[in-house]
């Protein structure tokens, strides 16, 4: 029997007070999945998810009478959202699946705790543990495979991959946080037998999960293993030739530079340097405009590596700048952009105007060549714009 260790989100009041209210009965409630895997590990904890063997209108009832604010967010598939003491904790009821076709499932409620881990994914994340005693239920050797580094499917994976064909990228996410050794061979030969499947997922499915897997500390090697086993050929096919060289570039200088992962960052590293194409798989992975935007900017700019970062900055943002020197140049240059934003050129064409240049195109001509003069000698105060402004319309201030 396992019992898990001392953890500061047991004796939460929030917590606290929802099992109270939950479990008058005795084993009515227990934590389930990532907090118990990761106490296990001794990694920090940040969702603390609840099952019951109690239907959602019992939960509801029970923790309104404990006056605990209850949210029906995902209600038609048994889950509530209960907050106490400001902490939000999700409570679903058990599951078995009833018919499932590889993108949702239907469920019905189960009584039986065995019932609802079959249903899960891989054997981690099968683990309930009681909020009281913290003994765990491990029905499929999942602790055991957590020691050993081994991430696997619950029972025959093939049927796990078909009844959500996303947990063929959710196999490398977690075979990259928690495996160790070589994967787990009828797991691996399953997601490689089955990514075509991916292509039935919508588009915004595959790129959360792509983007989860880049936001792993060291993405390299599986990305490097997605890639040999065909992954990226259904879900990311304009992956350049080239990427583990530019990703462990990139992977070097945001560590260089102490910077912050960031997803879309190594996504513009994954990508060619080819704004059409940088465009392309932001729209077909329903990308936000801003992400657009940068991943456009990035893939357009590569080249541009010898040219002083802060006037590419003022060209394409210190974000996008800042991410094409960690992608293809070096953590060095990042330097220069450390508290520094953009900074507005001083001059307006009000002011042109007033130097008695008529309103019209000389005017943005005049305001164009300052402004380039401005950024070619990294952007000087406003007595030295004044001296451009001279310069350009060709007197002196009065």
């Amino acid at each position: 029997m396992s019992v898990l260790p001392d953890a500061e989100w047991r004796v939460r009041p929030g917590l606290r007070r929802i099992v109270a209210a939950l479990g008058s009965d005795g084993g009515a409630v227990k934590i389930v999945g990532g907090a118990v895997r990761d106490t296990l590990l001794a990694l920090p904890v940040t969702d603390i998810d609840l099952a019951t063997p109690l239907l959602p209108d019992e939960v509801t009832r029970r923790l309104e009478t404990a006056d605990i604010k209850v949210i029906p967010t995902g209600i038609a598939h048994g889950t509530v959202t209960a907050v106490a003491s400001g902490d939000h904790h999700e409570i679903t009821t058990l599951r078995h699946d009833v018919e499932t076709d590889g993108r949702r499932a239907m469920v019905a409620f189960a009584s039986e705790w065995h019932d609802d881990a079959a249903r899960r994914d891989f054997t981690i994340n099968a683990l309930y543990a009681d909020p009281e005693t913290g003994t765990v239920d491990d029905y499929f050797g999942g602790i055991a495979d957590l020691h050993s580094g081994c991430v696997r499917f619950i029972g025959d994976a093939a049927t796990r991959i078909a009844e959500d064909h996303l947990r063929i990228l959710r196999y490398y996410r977690f075979a990259a946080r928690f495996g160790r050794g070589d994967l787990d061979a009828a797991s691996h030969a399953a997601v490689v037998t089955a990514r075509q499947s991916l292509k039935s997922l919508s588009r915004e499915r595959i790129a959360d999960e792509l983007m989860k897997i880049l936001t792993l500390s060291d993405p390299s090697a599986i990305v490097g293993q997605m890639a040999a086993d065909g992954i990226f050929a259904v879900v990311l096919p304009e992956l350049d030739p080239d990427f583990a060289v530019t990703l462990d570039c990139l992977l070097a200088n945001e560590a260089a530079a102490g910077a912050d992962v960031a997803a879309h960052r190594r996504l513009a590293a994954l990508l060619p340097a080819d704004r059409a194409i940088a465009e392309h798989v932001a729209s077909r992975l329903r990308l936000s405009t801003r992400q657009r935007k940068y991943l456009s900017a990035v893939a357009e700019h590569r080249g541009d590596v010898a040219r002083p970062i802060r006037q590419l900055a003022h060209a394409i943002g210190v974000e996008a700048a800042r991410d094409v020197h960690l992608i293809a140049g070096d953590a060095a240059a990042v330097r220069d952009l450390t508290g520094w934003a953009v900074p507005q050129l001083p001059v307006k064409g009000g002011d042109i105007v007033a130097r008695g240049i008529a309103v019209g195109p000389e005017v943005a001509r005049i305001l164009k060549d300052i402004e380039a003069a401005w950024v070619a000698e990294d952007f000087p105060d406003a007595a030295r714009v004044v001296e451009l402004v001279n310069q350009k319309i060709g007197r002196t201030s009065d």
